[in-house]
């Protein structure tokens, strides 16, 4: 205990940063995938084969391999691809984006197909396009059936960031490695990251219950 104590008195900045690092990274990927992952649902559920098609293939790709051979294929190919300098960091973002989306995809879907059907024949009957009908009366509704599966999607990827580690990019898997390599204390120092994120989703996942039910009692 008495060597904890102290790489956190030392060390404690670099697991801060890490820990910034950490969410900072799962903010910003699951931010982003819920607005591309709404888009590519509601492409899906288009009647225009050629999006169906395009988007399920999408899917299925992202869905049917590890997300650290995505990692590796947007570190190695987006700074050949794009004419300017692409930092690692930037890499990371993109293939966490693109593969959460596709998670985020399949979430908004279902909670769009949650909704009643009446409400769509309500709508139609009223002469609604098909487009105020999804703005205006399905995705808000969706949008209250969605938010639980969002909030288990971020502390997914809340975990999943830590495999950005593997290219030195500061999140509290990197900050463990940093302090390791300092110090020599292997077990100590990832002793202190495993609790740093445990305490995390811990804490997540009691207040993610705690809004579920909060909804179901505001359904009744």
């Amino acid at each position: 205990m008495s060597i904890i104590i102290k790489l956190l008195t030392k060390y404690g900045y670099i697991y801060v940063q890490g820990l910034g690092g950490t969410l900072w990274l799962s903010v910003v990927t699951v931010g982003i995938a819920s607005i591309l992952g709404t888009l590519v649902s509601i492409l899906k559920m288009s009647r225009i084969k050629i999006f169906q098609f395009i988007v399920n293939v999408y899917i299925d790709i992202i869905r049917g391999t590890p997300l650290l051979l995505q990692i590796y294929f947007f570190w190695l190919i987006l700074p050949k691809m794009m004419p300017i300098r692409m930092s690692d960091t930037t890499c990371i973002v993109v293939a966490l984006i693109v593969n959460s989306t596709a998670y985020v995809a399949e979430i908004v879907r279902a909670g769009i197909q949650a909704v009643d059907l009446g409400q769509r024949e309500a709508a139609m009957s009223l002469g609604m396009s098909h487009r105020n009908m999804m703005i205006r009366i399905i995705l808000p509704q969706a949008i209250k059936n969605i938010l639980p599966a969002i909030g288990n999607e971020f502390i997914a990827i809340l975990k999943e960031t830590s495999m950005a580690s593997i290219f030195f990019v500061m999140e509290l898997t990197t900050a463990y490695k940093t302090v390791q390599n300092a110090t020599y204390k292997y077990i100590p120092s990832l002793l202190i990251s495993g609790v740093i994120y445990f305490t995390l989703t811990f804490t997540l996942t009691r207040l993610l219950g705690i809004f579920e039910r909060k909804l179901k009692s505001n359904d009744r």
